[in-house]
């Protein structure tokens, strides 16, 4: 019985836990296709051993799957019926196109503002495109992330006084992409840090606070 009044609790108009659940349900569909986006991404690559692009693909695909639902279910209870199957082409032509620009402009474009200086933005084009649809996801939210490094060659290691690093992410690997990137995590709160760690595991990937140069959180592709 008490589970049921907790239940009904949660169903009820006046308890703030009804407004506290109608808010976690509104922010979990909002954020859903993203998610999908990307950790469909990191299933294929990683579980699949999907091409990079064709992993984005299929994430992609399951992103415009749910995107084809939420439009009809919104034209469905605005117009009383799910519509014809011209209407329904026409919500999978839209969710295709969405998915396909904000895809798109994910991987190829990034702002001056989120890079360290004008190298690192160009070392964002090496980076593996997963992690740069990612990052430009997360930068969405977070318009203050900086990214202070990502791709290196092994004399970049003597320059910064480090020792060589041969099996470091930071250098091109065998499919001839960079597989980490540093982001600035000196100058924020621990709180916006701790979130910015969370995001990235919860899509996949693997994370490191540390200090080479300067304190920064590294992140690159799972194994």
């Amino acid at each position: 019985m008490g589970h049921i009044h907790y239940i009904y609790g949660l169903q009820t108009k006046g308890n703030l836990l009804y407004y506290i659940y109608q808010l976690i349900k509104i922010l979990f569909l909002l954020t859903l296709p993203f998610i999908l986006l990307i950790r469909g991404s990191i299933y294929l690559y990683q579980e699949k051993n999907f091409e990079p692009y064709l992993a984005i693909i299929g994430g992609a695909g399951i992103t415009v799957f749910v995107l084809i639902i939420y439009f009809s279910f919104f034209y469905g209870r605005l117009a009383g019926r799910f519509g014809s199957f011209d209407s329904l082409k026409r919500r999978a032509v839209i969710a295709l196109l969405l998915v396909f620009v904000y895809s798109f402009h994910g991987i190829f474009f990034f702002s001056s503002s989120n890079t360290k200086t004008k190298d690192v933005k160009s070392e964002l084009l090496d980076l593996h495109p997963i992690l740069r649809l990612s990052l430009s996801t997360l930068i969405h939210i977070d318009k203050d992330l900086i990214v202070t490094d990502a791709a290196r060659k092994i004399s970049d290691y003597d320059d910064m006084g480090l020792s060589r690093n041969t099996r470091s992410k930071h250098l091109k690997q065998s499919d001839g992409y960079v597989h980490a990137v540093d982001l600035r995590t000196k100058g924020r709160s621990e709180y916006r840090n701790a979130m910015m760690t969370l995001y990235f595991k919860m899509m996949g990937f693997e994370t490191l606070r540390h200090s080479g140069t300067a304190d920064h959180l590294h992140v690159n592709m799972p194994r």
